[in-house]
């Protein structure tokens, strides 16, 4: 995450190794994936951890794809087509993971309250997301946040508003961390989608929660 010339893969491989340092994964733990889209983390938790790992993701072409990769490695991982914001399953998980998924639902609040049923006493839900910076005014976000929301089809919210989400759900949270200076890189890419690319300063990269029961 530090290097300025690493590919965008070297990136999201640093981001998914910090994480994963910060969740203090056991070996052979049960892990779901939220939001797992191509099974990238997935695979990672599975073959560095021999995890027993799960990926939910609401695209049919994402888990099809996923499960190939899946087979062709030989690794314990599953992938299910599921809708993150209602979650079933008749188990509990030690790790709920999800990377950059969480601004895309509807219901954050409901979201976190709903998962935290799914974590065994003890375990840990670590995540990353992207954030609006807290206390912009309303022409600072009229100019700067919405047209990102409106082009990426994402609503922010600051990194306050998760934490009371997950407060909310009965989450304790051990560690917050704002990468934004490591992360800022990636704005380049995103910004470059929507039409106004002077947002950046306006905006946090990934914050690392981890909210054990």
């Amino acid at each position: 995450m530090d290097s300025r010339d690493e590919s965008k893969e070297a990136a999201q491989l640093q981001l998914t190794e910090h994480l994963a340092n910060l969740a203090g994964i056991s070996i052979g733990a049960e892990v779901l994936d939220i939001g797992c889209g191509f099974g990238a983390s997935t695979l990672y938790l599975a073959r560095e951890y021999k995890a027993r790992a799960t990926g939910i993701t609401i695209s049919p072409v994402q888990v099809q794809m996923a499960q190939q990769a899946a087979a062709a490695a030989s690794l314990d991982a599953r992938f299910l087509l599921m809708d993150a914001e209602a979650l079933r399953f008749t188990q509990q998980f030690d790790l709920l993971w999800s990377v950059e998924s969480i601004s895309h639902y509807h219901d954050r609040r409901k979201f976190f309250a709903n998962a935290a049923q799914f974590l065994k006493p003890g375990g840990v839900f670590a995540l990353t997301d992207w954030f609006k910076l807290a206390g912009l005014s309303p022409a600072q976000t009229r100019k700067f946040i919405r047209p990102i929301e409106q082009g990426m089809f994402i609503e922010l919210e600051s990194m306050d508003d998760y934490e009371s989400h997950l407060v909310g759900g009965g989450l304790e949270i051990i560690h917050r961390q704002d990468l934004t200076r490591q992360c800022a890189k990636s704005w380049d890419i995103a910004l470059n989608i929507i039409r106004d690319n002077s947002s950046g300063p306006l905006l946090q990269n990934w914050e690392d929660t981890l909210s054990p029961i």
